[in-house]
């Protein structure tokens, strides 16, 4: 079956009606969970084995685009109270023989050396890998012996508690970033990851198709695994999120070049905010005459009664007067 770099499944549930095997298949003792809404990866017996894969390989470079591919996973599962090997969400080769089981750790993991990526939701303390303990989750590289670990009891969660999780799995190609989130069924997305890891995908598969899976393995335990939802989505990551180097000599010849535009830049940039500030500068001047005329030429304005009145001109006449001859003596 060809790669699909644009590969995308959603299964909510793996009741009948969901048709989940037109994508996925089930392998080893994976089948669909008595409650026909989940599938039991791993059943309730000692040293069971299974895997749930899709059908469809991923190749993490786009074939004719040469461009790379990202990727977002989530799934919803439980795990019952028993010290297992856990839960894995895997990468392997497409070569990879899924049908064979030989007893590995995780459903996979036996003596065949290759190439895989996977994510552990460990729930045995396996002191020759070296685990933390018996509950956490780690990012596998080629080994059983994980680049990366986290301390799950650190967000209150239990692994094996019975309850159901969700976890999410996302690889940016652009920053080739790598993160593992976990939580709750049921609450939002966590802001922060659990786990980040830094790893090329493209470099570590090339052209080589992948396989992506859920893996589980008992080992000695019974331990009971259910995957109750799966969805996974790969994009191609848009060429103008590549980065382009520079040549660092198409700009040895032009060095000179690049100082004089600089200067003739800079002499332009003084000769424009002279004019600028001129033509500022004889603007404001006219609009200040223009107010002073305007304003110089008002009159006050006051009602007739108010009004100053006008000095007027007063007539007079010439009399004489007489005047008794015993007044002027003084005489009555």
């Amino acid at each position: 079956m060809d790669a699909d770099p644009n590969l995308t499944f959603y299964f909510k549930n793996f009741g009948k009606g969901s048709n989940f095997e037109s994508q996925l298949a089930l392998f080893g003792d994976a089948k669909v969970g008595r409650d026909n809404f989940s599938v039991q990866i791993s059943g309730s017996g000692v040293s069971t084995a299974g895997r749930f894969v899709c059908k469809k390989p991923l190749n993490l470079v786009h074939e004719k685009s040469r461009k790379m591919v990202s990727f977002s996973n989530y799934f919803a599962f439980s795990m019952s109270g028993v010290n297992g090997d856990g839960l894995a969400f895997v990468m392997l080769p497409s070569q990879f023989p899924l049908s064979v089981f030989d007893g590995g750790e995780m459903g996979f993991l036996g003596e065949r050396k290759m190439k895989f990526l996977a994510v552990e939701f460990d729930t045995f303390k396996n002191e020759k890998h070296g685990d933390l303990n018996g509950n956490h989750v780690g990012i596998d590289v080629g080994s059983p012996v994980s680049v990366k670990v986290s301390n799950v009891s650190s967000i209150n969660l239990v692994l094996n508690g019975g309850e159901k999780l969700q976890a999410w799995i996302d690889y940016e190609a652009s920053s080739k970033r790598f993160e593992v989130r976990l939580s709750k069924f049921g609450e939002s997305r966590p802001l922060h990851p659990l786990l980040t890891y830094s790893i090329d995908l493209s470099k570590m598969w090339g052209d080589e198709n992948v396989v992506v899976g859920l893996s589980s393995s008992s080992a000695n335990a019974s331990q009971k695994i259910s995957v109750h939802s799966w969805s996974f989505k790969a994009r191609i990551m848009p060429q103008w999120m590549h980065s382009q180097p520079l040549d660092p000599l198409h700009f040895v010849g032009k060095e000179e070049e690049m100082k004089v535009r600089k200067r003739s830049d800079c002499t332009l940039r003084v000769l424009s905010a002279l004019v600028l500030g001129t033509g500022c500068g004889a603007l404001g001047a006219f609009l200040v005459l223009l107010l002073w005329t305007i304003l110089g030429d008002r009159r006050p304005i006051v009602p007739e009664e108010f009004a100053v009145q006008q000095p007027k001109e007063l007539g007079y006449k010439k009399f004489d007067v007489c005047v008794d001859k015993t007044v002027e003596d003084g005489k009555v």
